[in-house]
């Protein structure tokens, strides 16, 4: 499947085996879901009518189509429409791991590649992070930072890693590390590379999160890398969220797994940021 069609295939994934074999029948549908995504991120809300005429279906298609999609955080429903989901409240922890896993993974391989054995690096917070810690570890010699306790498991699993953990208060919902305790322990070090992970990149290339101590400790990483590595799919391109981490010109790369639009990939080209699109051959194990 296509790399456009990533949204869909992660869309899927969070849905149960029968709905999943409904899906599979209807293909249709799937792709209806992914357009309407991207005409409500590109208009920020549209009626239910607009939308119904727009494909052709009734009404009640629409409806059902958006209630799905709001139920997974990935638009907002309101009376009469849809709009952009909020920019204050992050999707729940469960419900990141599912989405768009597949790019995830293809970024965290692609990334691996580009960190050599025998280096120092931080790893932050995220679904993302996570997925990078496990695409590492073909890796030899490495020493890692990190305030992500699901990352620093996976992690010492291999006997020549050093994985430092920071200090700090855990979170139980994704067990990631956060606090004055955590950005303490992080400047202690200087490191070859920080891989961070955000909520979304605004028109303006500001990077953006929902969680002011997440941001900060971010800040912390950027500040403490020699390179700084950016691993974002596909959708966080033009997503708001409320706090903001940096501008883009703190980051040296970024990995994702689908081109950025044009508008995007001209403040990358502006600020000499590497872009590195994921190879749509890697899958998933």
């Amino acid at each position: 499947m296509t790399e456009t069609n990533n949204l869909l295939d992660d869309l899927v994934n969070g849905y149960s085996r029968l709905e999943n074999e409904n899906l599979a029948r209807n293909p249709s549908a799937l792709h209806r879901k992914k357009e309407i995504i991207d005409l409500v991120r590109t208009q920020g809300f549209l009626s239910i009518e607009a939308l119904a005429k727009h494909f052709s279906v009734t009404s009640q298609t629409i409806r059902r189509d958006v209630n799905e999609l709001a139920k997974k955080g990935l638009l907002r429903r309101y009376h009469g429409g849809a709009g952009l989901p909020s920019s204050v409240e992050n999707l729940g922890y469960q419900a990141r791991k599912v989405f768009c896993s597949s790019g995830k993974v293809r970024i965290a391989r692609t990334l691996a590649k580009h960190i050599p054995n025998e280096a120092s690096l931080f790893i932050d917070i995220g679904t993302t992070a996570e997925e990078v810690a496990k695409a590492l570890c073909e890796h030899k010699g490495l020493r890692i930072i990190t305030n992500n306790l699901n990352a620093a498991c996976t992690l010492s699993e291999k006997s020549d890693f050093e994985v430092f953990v920071t200090g700090g208060i855990v979170r139980s919902g994704d067990r990631g590390i956060t606090g004055e305790a955590t950005i303490d322990f992080i400047n202690q070090f200087n490191v070859d590379f920080g891989i961070i992970s955000i909520s979304g990149i605004d028109a303006e290339g500001s990077l953006l999160d929902f969680d002011y101590s997440e941001v900060r400790v971010g800040q912390a990483i950027i500040s403490r890398s020699r390179k700084v590595f950016l691993a974002a799919d596909h959708t966080k391109f033009g997503r708001d969220a409320m706090v903001r981490i940096c501008k883009i010109t703190d980051v040296d790369a970024l990995f994702t797994d689908q081109a950025p639009p044009q508008p995007m990939a001209n403040l990358l080209s502006a600020a000499q940021v590497e872009v590195f699109i994921a190879d749509a051959e890697i899958g998933t194990d």
